[in-house]
């Protein structure tokens, strides 16, 4: 009887072995998923993205959770405006079933001269599409040139802040707080910000995102 009590109890043990081999880690990661909707801010322009800044992060929040595993989804395509995130996201909410999403984009739309209420709301449609899947959303605030004039860069700014107290959201008010004025840290189109610029970038989410991950 003893001796069927061990084997039984090696088979018990091996089999939730298993089990936890084909279940524990993609429950894990699907729990774990990050997914960053942006633009060329965030697709890493004039580097790899294995540099670029969501890739950081990813590092970060492994090295400050112990359990589980943590996959940022970088979805960012330079160029990329608000109408064509509108036209992406479902798919992308659908595939990777993410818990958090941070949504970067409107800087091509305003440098294009876009109405900003045209913009507004498709950021709007975005969020609303993003709580609707269950994730937590994080608006991450952009700032134009000031060549374009108060009257346009002002209320753009502003629709960041107004959205996310809107829909009770996350926010990072400027994503390239302490980058966008610091021109060793811009490229030399003053519009994207250099490899050295992107601990800086993790940093300025980090102070305001740092309970955004834990419930």
């Amino acid at each position: 009887m003893r001796q069927f009590f061990k084997i039984f109890t090696f088979y018990f043990a091996t089999l939730a072995g298993v089990a936890s081999l084909i279940w524990g880690p993609a429950t894990w990661a699907k729990e774990h998923t990050v997914l960053v909707m942006g633009d060329s801010l965030s697709a890493g322009y004039g580097m790899s993205l294995e540099q670029a800044w969501p890739s950081l992060l990813q590092d970060k929040l492994r090295a400050s959770q112990t359990e589980g595993q943590w996959q940022v989804i970088n979805a960012s395509v330079s160029g990329e405006t608000t109408q064509g995130g509108v036209r992406r996201l479902p798919a992308l909410l659908e595939k990777f079933e993410p818990q958090w999403v941070l949504l970067e984009l409107g800087a091509n739309d305003g440098l294009r001269g876009y109405p900003i209420a045209k913009i507004t709301a498709n950021l709007a449609a975005m969020i609303e599409q993003i709580q609707r899947s269950g994730a937590k959303v994080a608006v991450l605030g952009i700032q134009l040139p000031p060549n374009y004039g108060a009257r346009y860069t002002g209320p753009f700014f502003a629709q960041y802040e107004a959205l996310s107290k809107q829909y009770n959201t996350a926010l990072v008010p400027f994503l390239l707080e302490n980058v966008a004025v610091d021109s060793e840290l811009m490229q030399a189109d003053g519009l994207h910000p250099t490899l050295s610029a992107q601990p800086i970038i993790i940093e300025n989410l980090w102070r305001h995102l740092a309970n955004f991950w834990y419930p």
